[in-house]
């Protein structure tokens, strides 16, 4: 009896060491992540506007309703470019004789995890869901477009292409790329942020759009199409 208690009171104590050590989940993550990226809800009514201007990078206090796991955790160990221009694009814009184009020496690195910083940052926010209750509402259901059909539509019929790029050579700069969008976003979420991108973010710069909900399931299985190529 002495002994298995001796056992408890030791794996408690290395819990607490441990901990100390490394910092709790929280508190890594407010380190890593939080001088860019909001982790909890902004004041979006008393800031206004300026909340958006003001932003380094997307807000995470939704990462679990948003993201893959799989997806971040590779993410955080090797990043890339999301945002070609930036995450306020018209600050990274510059003037050419071809038009607008990323200005790459303005362009931030985003910092790169060890594997197990990466795991531990991970789960962290893939247990920041407070907006559960309103993806279970979304009915998206996996379908199928032809390539075609589904370029058409995201190019031609729906602009899409003005601010996001569906394949590495083919779209704008001022929204974040999508050919990757499958294997980086939950199905419900990408759903849902198209029939009403101001539920997610009240100060989003990307448009309403005007679609009904066959046309939103359109799109999302053009981005799994597009997806499933890669």
């Amino acid at each position: 009896m002495q002994i298995k208690y001796l056992s408890t009171l030791m794996a408690l104590c290395l819990s607490f060491i441990t901990g100390y050590s490394h910092g709790a989940p929280a508190d890594k993550v407010a380190e890593l992540c939080g001088s860019c990226h909001a982790l909890e809800r902004p004041d979006y009514e008393a800031q206004g506007r300026e909340e958006r201007f003001s932003r380094k990078a997307p807000p995470l206090y939704f990462a679990g309703n948003k993201y893959r796991q799989e997806w971040l955790a590779a993410f955080l160990q090797a990043p890339y470019p999301l945002y070609p221009s930036g995450y306020f694009p018209e600050s990274k814009l510059q003037d050419t004789a071809d038009g607008d184009i990323p200005n790459e020496n303005d362009l931030v690195t985003h910092l790169q995890l060890s594997e197990s910083d990466a795991s531990e940052v991970t789960d962290y926010l893939m247990n920041l869901q407070p907006y559960t209750e309103m993806l279970s509402q979304d009915n998206y259901s996996e379908g199928k477009v032809s390539l075609r059909m589904g370029t058409l539509d995201f190019r031609k019929f729906k602009g899409c292409d003005a601010c996001h790029q569906d394949s590495e050579d083919n779209g704008g700069f001022s929204g974040p790329i999508l050919y990757d969008a499958w294997s980086r976003l939950q199905p419900h979420y990408i759903s849902a942020f198209l029939k009403n991108p101001l539920q997610w973010d009240p100060n989003t710069i990307m448009p309403v759009p005007q679609m009904n909900e066959q046309a939103v399931h359109k799109l999302v299985d053009y981005l799994k199409a597009i997806g499933e190529t890669e």
